[in-house]
This record gives C-alpha cells, sequence and structure tokens, in this order.
C-alpha cells in the first residue's frame, strides 16, 4: 500500500493512494490527541470565556506543535533520501553486473586454478582491490598488450566468478541477472573471505564475516575457526571460541576434531586454554 505521507508518490493523490501506512496513522492519532489535550488544558485555564479564544489559538501553531511538525518534516525527508539512496545503489549494481555478465568492453581475463577464465574490466578490479591496482600499474609500466590476463589459481571457477560478481555490485548473492539468487554455500563464504583478505577487499570481508559469524554452530565451528586463522579475522575467531567453549564437548569429543588438531596444533593449543578458562572459578580481588 502506498502512504500518502511517507511514500515516494505521496504528491500523487488519487484512489487508492489516499491512505496512510500504520506508523503515521499511529503518529496522526497521537497528534491530534496531543492537540486536543492542549486544548483542553486552555479551556480550563481560561475558562468558558476564553473558549473561543482558544480555538483561535489551537489554529495558530505553538513551540511544541512546531517542533513535532519540524521532526516529522525531518523524518520525511530521512525516508527519502533512504529511497534515494537504494535506488542510487540498484541502478549502479545492476549496470555494472549487466556490464559484466554481457562481457561488454571487457580488456582482461580473470584465470582460475580450474576452469575455464572470465572477462573482467580493469577498471573495476583496480577501483575495488589496492592489490589489483598495483599488479594492473605494473603490467602498464611493462607496457603489456590489451587484453592480458591475471591468474588467481588458487580459486576455482565457481568460487571466483562470486568474488568478480561481489566486486561489481557489492552483494554475496548473485542473481546472473536472471532473477533467481543463488546464495553462496559455507565452503563458498570461506574462499571469499580468504580472497577478501589476500585481495585487500574490506567490504567483501566485513560481509562474509558477518554471515559466517551469524551461522557458526557446532557442527561447522571447527572449519569456521580455521578459515578465521587462515583470514586473519579476528572477529570471527572470537565468535568461533566462543561457540566451542559453549559446546566443548561435542566439539572436542567428534571425529573431525582429530584431523583438526593434525593441521592446527597452536589452535589446539588456544582451545585448551579457553576450556581451561572457562572451568575455573572467578576470583574476586
Amino acid at each position: 500500500m502506498d502512504c500518502c505521507i511517507c511514500s515516494p508518490m505521496a504528491s500523487v493523490y488519487r484512489l487508492p493512494r489516499n491512505t496512510i501506512c500504520a506508523p503515521c496513522h499511529e503518529g496522526a492519532k497521537a497528534i491530534i490527541g496531543f492537540l486536543n489535550k492542549a486544548g483542553e488544558q486552555q479551556q480550563e485555564e481560561g475558562g468558558h470565556g476564553s473558549v473561543l479564544k482558544s480555538r483561535v489559538s489551537m489554529m495558530k501553531p505553538d513551540s511544541a506543535t512546531k517542533g513535532m511538525k519540524d521532526a516529522w518534516e525531518q523524518v520525511k525527508e530521512m525516508r527519502g533520501r533512504e529511497e534515494e539512496a537504494h535506488q542510487r545503489a540498484a541502478f549502479l549494481a545492476q549496470g555494472l553486473a549487466m556490464a559484466w555478465k554481457e562481457g561488454v568492453h571487457t580488456d582482461i581475463v580473470v584465470k582460475p586454478g580450474a576452469g575455464p577464465p572470465i572477462p573482467a574490466h580493469k577498471a573495476i578490479l583496480a577501483a575495488r582491490s589496492e592489490v589489483f591496482r598495483h599488479m594492473l600499474a605494473a603490467d602498464e609500466r611493462c607496457k603489456s598488450p590489451a587484453g592480458d590476463a591475471i591468474s588467481l589459481p588458487e580459486r576455482t571457477h565457481d568460487e571466483l566468478a562470486l568474488f568478480l560478481a561481489f566486486l561489481y555490485t557489492g552483494a554475496l548473492e548473485d542473481d546472473g541477472c536472471g532473477g533467481s539468487l543463488q546464495v553462496p554455500e559455507e565452503r563458498q563464504l570461506h574462499a571469499l573471505l580468504v580472497a577478501a583478505d589476500k585481495y585487500d577487499v574490506p567490504f567483501l570481508r566485513r560481509a562474509c564475516e558477518a554471515r559466517l559469524a551469524a551461522a557458526v554452530d557446532a557442527s561447522n565451528v571447527l572449519r569456521t575457526l580455521e578459515v578465521a586463522e587462515l583470514s586473519s579475522s579476528a572477529a570471527l575467531r572470537e565468535r568461533a571460541m566462543d561457540t566451542v567453549v559453549e559446546h566443548a564437548e561435542q566439539v572436542v569429543l567428534s571425529p573431525e576434531y582429530d584431523d583438526f588438531a593434525v593441521r592446527n596444533a597452536g589452535l589446539c593449543v588456544e582451545i585448551t586454554r579457553a576450556l581451561l578458562l572457562a572451568k575455573m572459578p572467578t576470583v574476586n580481588i
């Protein structure tokens, strides 16, 4: 439902747009109640002879009413700016994603460890990653011909596609410009976090950390802790350690822990210390 107050289409006042949403309705009720209460107080103070005077004064906005009106106008302005920001972001993301998916004027190919290379744009890579910027600047100084390639041998084709899609759109979910969202799996999020750390893409790093931290549990905490160590993610590492302590018996006695211990002796030492500290009684000094 389009609200005639807070909707971007508020200026179009025709059926069925002459309606308001629930928050605006409650706000209007609050304002009317406030004005009625103010009128009643003025009538009580001025007696029956001042009824006309109080009604006239209610028509003139006092400081409180003016303040509420100004606040409401600020809220409407903030909503308008937010909507405009969303539309701008969508406009930019959709345009860049389409240019990448359709290969419009691409000038470089990015090679994964296995699978076909993916065409891309040097300008986008350089703008999103300081590492890519330095790599491409070095190629320009060496006068490399147009259409050169860079290799990311540690990434599979699918992982590389998700990584490039994020550089173009700023979103983890890739719709392939076809409308159906493809949500990255846990394994792919791990790969994206490592890539974000290696190629210095802070926004991607924060997005992966938040997604992985929200999904960590006893079944995946060892894998999460391992990738947090590999990508130097302090926030994700702390969240994983807390989960290990919370589900200590289930995690440490699992078959997966044996293989984890072989690969990560240092992390096992930290897990042992964290478990001991969690069991120690608190000492008040």
